[in-house]
């Protein structure tokens, strides 16, 4: 097996599977991460927020990813050009929350590239502890503490940002991909955004993204 032209014999000197009592998986998995703590392997990202859904016509919370909230046809022609765009990109993996619109807009988009599509809780939107009930209602339940105020069940915008730059931290270290599409969702754009662009938490709040608006970034 070779990975970034390393091939096992070359790795650990042994024909079999087994190093010091490790498994060669768990080997190969300690070897990865080491050579990217040392060496600075580069992951290249692609954030993109979904498509136009059904929920953002009709001005709705949506964070249950067991509620079909789909794509408009406007949604799925916006994918569509996303996808023809970034046709030439040497995507090898895209990963996308579970929500219906986010993974529906990385399968048009995954059209052009043979690669696998993965979901991901960790980047799921923001708990709103509103889903099936009108954003502005969310807005004004939180508008006392934009940052820290929570209804419901939910989580706090602070809360929704620690779990973003947790699962970054998560991507860099572990991810054995070097460019990765991500589709997710505005909130989590917007600390894509905030961090690659050093804004502080306040300005985070500002940001404002489009559907299948895209960011590239480096970790």
């Amino acid at each position: 097996m070779r990975r970034w032209g390393v091939t096992t014999a070359e790795l650990c000197g042994l024909n079999d599977r087994k190093i010091t009592g490790l498994s060669f998986e768990w080997f190969f998995l300690i070897f990865c991460w080491l050579r990217k703590a040392v060496m600075g392997v580069v992951v290249h990202i692609i954030a993109m927020r979904h498509g136009q859904s059904e929920y953002n016509i009709l001005g709705l919370c949506n964070d249950d990813p067991e509620r079909q909230v789909r794509l408009t046809l406007a949604g799925r022609r916006q994918a569509e050009i996303a996808g023809q765009k970034l046709r030439q990109v040497p995507l090898q993996h895209i990963l996308c929350s579970q929500l219906p619109r986010a993974h529906e807009t990385a399968e048009i988009v995954g059209q052009y590239h043979a690669v696998a599509i993965e979901t991901r809780a960790e980047l799921n939107d923001i708990r709103s502890g509103c889903d099936g009930k009108p954003v502005v209602e969310y807005f004004r339940r939180i508008a006392h503490d934009r940052l820290n105020a929570r209804v419901n069940d939910g989580e706090s915008l602070l809360e929704h940002k620690r779990r973003i730059l947790n699962f970054l931290d998560w991507l860099k270290l572990n991810a054995p991909y070097r460019s990765v599409l991500l589709v997710a969702h505005e909130e989590t754009m917007r600390v894509f955004a905030a961090q690659v662009r050093q804004l502080n938490e306040d300005a985070m709040l500002e940001l404002n993204f489009e559907n299948c608006e895209t960011l590239e970034f480096e970790l």
